[in-house]
Parts: C-alpha cells; structure tokens; sequence
C-alpha cells in the first residue's frame, strides 16, 4: 500500500487500561500515526471482534501484579490468528519509580507475543494516581512501597510511533 498514491494503512490502535493511563498512551500513538498520514481506528479491546480492513495492530495493556488486564488477554484469544497475518506492535504500561519497579515483563508478554507474531513489544513506564485507586490498590501501593506519579515519557512513545510508521511505509511500499 502506498500512502503517496491515495491508499492508506489502516491501523487499529488498542490498549486495556484500568485507570485511564495506559488509554493515554494509546490515544498519543493514535494521534502521532494519524498525523503520518494513517488511518487510524482507537478502540477499546472489548469493542474488537474482528479485524475486517484493518491492515496493521498496535496493542497495548497496563500491567496489574505482573499480568496484562483481561480486555487485552481476551482480544488475543478472540482474534488471535488475525493478528498473526498482520504486522502487530505491543506495548505495556506499568514501572513507575526512579528507577522503573517491576524492571521484568509481564508474566503474559511472552504467550502474546508467540500468539500474535508481534514485530516488537515496549514496556513504557506507568501513572500511579493514588487518588484513582481503590482501597486494596492503595494498599498494595502502601505495602509494596510501589512510587506515586506520572512516569511516562511521552517523547518514548511519540518516537515509538514514529518508528511504527517507518517501519509500516518500508514494508507496505
């Protein structure tokens, strides 16, 4: 497919996110492949059933206690050998600190990357709002000393989705 002729990449841009946080980063590649040039789908993974005309993935979840949230899983699952015939990016959103806590991958990451032939996963860091958590959240928070703030850094994830899109124009000439 090639951009300069008229036809576009449509990409589907989706992400599990429990607070918001990870939602956020999502929107911010969806924004960054709009303005390359794609068109871009952002939904919700509940809200994917299948991948009719869409020709490229970006996927994403928050980590909670070392697992990707169920939406994510579940979409794997559902339209798992979909995203195997196209090109899918993961990324998910957690560490937070200085420096980042957990520094290992999800206990799923490497299942998902097997089921889906993901090109390439990104762990970005988190956003810990503790006025956003629940009791026990606020108490994990509390017990594992886990840090409070926004520790994503946007300049990685718009570079991400540069480098997305790079990729995209290289092997969809």
């Amino acid at each position: 497919m090639n951009q300069t002729e008229g036809t576009t990449i449509r990409i589907l841009v989706t992400a599990a996110s429990k607070h918001g946080a990870t939602a956020e980063i999502a929107g911010v590649i969806a924004e960054h492949l709009t303005a390359a040039g794609h068109d871009v789908d952002l939904r919700e993974p509940d809200s994917v059933h299948d991948l009719d005309n869409i020709d490229a993935v970006v996927l994403g979840s928050a980590v909670y206690i070392g697992h990707w949230l169920k939406p994510a899983r579940e979409l794997v699952t559902r339209v798992g050998s979909e995203l195997a015939s196209r090109p899918v990016w993961m990324f998910s959103s957690g560490p937070v600190g200085d420096p980042l806590k957990p520094s290992e991958n999800s206990v799923d990451v490497a299942a998902v990357v097997a089921a889906t032939g993901a090109r390439e996963h990104r762990v970005f860091a988190g956003h810990v709002n503790e006025d956003q958590l629940g009791f026990s959240e606020r108490a994990m928070v509390r017990t594992f000393r886990a840090a409070v703030g926004d520790f994503r850094d946007w300049e990685a994830i718009k570079g991400w989705a540069r480098e997305i899109d790079a990729q995209l124009r290289t092997s969809h000439p």
